[in-house]
């Protein structure tokens, strides 16, 4: 299953903020001409659903593993131990990518301001001197010297 058709626990403010469904949040940040802010929160909300599959995939193991009609003897401290560090490190990444959002969503430009460009003013240099600062200009200006003996 594609991440664009995963849900994720980011989804409800990313349509809030951006306006849109999810699939047309992805749709518009593939266009040359989408918001940076989108681009990345799309991103950001690829590896979070990723994340969030995973706590989830850990979670059901683990929940398997210690169901009430399972054989005690099938039990391994060590599957367990095992299940909980990457447990841990899925919840680790998924609070990150949480976290990011949350920054990138809090930090964006308003929505109305980010599809206008950036313009910078750009001084403009006269290129000419007035006669009275300009040097003279030598009477063989541009032509080759002779080469002497």
């Amino acid at each position: 299953m594609s991440v664009r058709l995963k849900s994720s626990t980011a989804d409800g403010r990313l349509q809030e903020v951006f306006g849109a469904p999810v699939a047309e949040l992805y749709a518009t940040a593939t266009r040359p001409d989408a918001p940076p802010a989108l681009t990345r929160a799309m991103g950001l909300r690829s590896f979070l659903a990723l994340a969030e599959e995973q706590v989830a995939r850990i979670r059901d193991r683990v929940h398997e593993a210690m169901a009430p009609d399972r054989d005690m003897g099938e039990l391994s401290a060590g599957d367990l131990h095992l299940d909980a560090r990457w447990l841990e490190a899925a919840l680790d990444a998924r609070n990150g990518h949480r976290a990011a959002i949350g920054q990138l969503l809090r930090t964006m430009p308003p929505p109305d301001q980010q599809s206008r460009p950036v313009r910078t003013a750009q001084p403009v240099v006269a290129a000419a001197l007035p006669p009275s600062l300009a040097a003279p200009v030598p009477v063989r200006a541009g032509a080759a010297r002779a080469r002497r003996p």
